[in-house]
């Protein structure tokens, strides 16, 4: 069983595991489990037409466009650190700051909040926020390392009825947009095998800071794994439902010893997905190889590549009748092979006028940006809501302990949408 794995080596960041056989069992859909603190919600304020954001985070959370959205305001940032504060108030030109998200949640003029803090507290602070009354987004994973979080997060949406969505940059980068649109014309056929990769070599100079451990010293890559996941179920809406991983590791003393018991530098997983596809993921931190969070969605009529760090691409393959001759000597299929000219969608009318302009992670801020507020203004589900992002968020759990497990197979739980 993966339960006792799960609870006797996923402990980090002070929250501890729990049992959870019920909801593992057969790897079905989730039900909500886990005890919420007592209390009534606070009524959410209203802004029909001027969403009042707070932005909590002075590192990323200074990326996006809040300020530039015309139904936004930005209202009051928070950092711990004053430098990021002062730099907050800048970037947005906001004269109010708090020092804690804890103080800036029990601001009565304000309607939700942009959380951008460290990756173990997305939660802990969504569910501040949310008991608080305030819609959230925040930065990926939505959960950390545990299944325990990931309902946590489920149950807190779902307790206070509050908007939550996941500010995941794949989403929205433009060759995903593409393959989106060639997805819902039909233009790829039957969509049946999908290829999604994360390399990021050198994240070591950001495990210390000042000499301390950040919370980024020895993550596992399989626990930071939506930048990839989001690439096919951004645009087929398929779930992944069993996983097999395997992970890579050496003797460095950073694998020997982190709070989250984690021996890998790599992973690589292959996932099925609720319609039978495959769906194959890598995320690497070490090794020779370029930068890129890219994928290749692969069809029966037409296939579509993503830009590689080697300097090929976008490119797209369709089917055709042609033959030609392999060097074996027998006949084979001559797909047409075109180089495709990658729109810029951030300059389409997709935006606001006022954010058409390229933006963080192959122009996907400004999207993101639009997508939440244009969600709370129009009382709408968020394209990425709390459902999607633990769709792209839980397979990466489950992985990761696959890799532990030396390639097990396992289920991956369901977070399903009510019916």
């Amino acid at each position: 069983m993966i339960q006792k794995s799960l609870e006797s080596r996923q402990r980090c960041e002070g929250f501890a595991s729990y049992s959870r056989r019920d909801f593992l069992k057969g790897g079905g859909s989730v039900l909500a489990g886990a005890a919420l603190a007592s209390g009534a919600a606070l009524a959410v304020n209203t802004a029909p037409k001027r969403i009042r954001i707070g932005v909590v985070g002075g590192g990323f959370g200074t990326s996006f466009q809040w300020h530039e959205h015309p139904d936004c305001v930005v209202q009051a940032v928070s950092d711990l650190r004053e430098d990021r504060r002062k730099l907050l108030m800048k970037v947005y030109n906001c004269p109010t700051a708090y020092n804690s998200l804890e103080e800036l949640v029990l601001a009565r003029d304000i309607d939700a909040v942009a959380i951008f803090t460290d990756g173990p507290l997305h939660v802990q602070h969504t569910v501040e926020a949310m008991k608080n009354g305030k819609h959230v987004i925040s930065a990926v994973p939505a959960a950390w390392a545990t299944l325990q979080q990931a309902e946590l997060l489920f149950d807190t949406v779902k307790k206070y009825g509050l908007t939550y969505m996941m500010a995941e940059t794949g989403y929205y980068q433009q060759s995903t947009i593409s393959a989106r649109k060639f997805y819902h014309g039909g233009k790829f056929g039957s969509l049946y095998y999908c290829e999604a990769e994360y390399q990021h070599p050198g994240l070591e100079v950001l495990y210390f800071r000042n000499g301390k451990r950040t919370w980024r010293h020895g993550l596992a890559p399989m626990h930071y794994p939506t930048h990839c996941t989001s690439q096919l179920i951004g645009v087929t809406g398929e779930r992944l439902t069993q996983a097999v991983c395997h992970g890579w590791g050496d003797d460095s003393p950073i694998l020997r010893d982190n709070a989250y018991g984690n021996p890998f530098w790599n992973e690589s997983a292959m996932f099925r997905t609720n319609r039978g596809n495959a769906f194959r993921v890598n995320i690497w931190w070490k090794g020779a190889h370029r930068g890129c969070e890219r994928a290749q969605w692969i069809g029966d009529k037409m296939s579509f590549y993503a830009p590689y760090p080697k300097g090929l691409g976008p490119v797209i393959i369709r089917s055709d009748q042609q033959t030609e001759t392999d060097d074996a000597g027998f006949a084979r299929k001559a797909p047409n092979f075109e180089r495709y000219k990658q729109p810029e969608w951030w300059k389409t009318d997709m935006l606001p006028e006022p954010l058409r302009h390229n933006s963080g992670h192959e122009g996907s801020h400004t999207f993101l940006t639009h997508e939440f507020i244009d969600a709370l203004v129009h009382d709408r589900r968020p394209a990425i809501d709390v459902y999607e992002s633990l769709a792209y968020t839980v397979p990466g759990i489950i992985a990761h302990e696959s890799a532990l497990r030396k390639g097990e197979q396992i289920n991956v739980p369901q977070f399903d949408r009510p019916a």
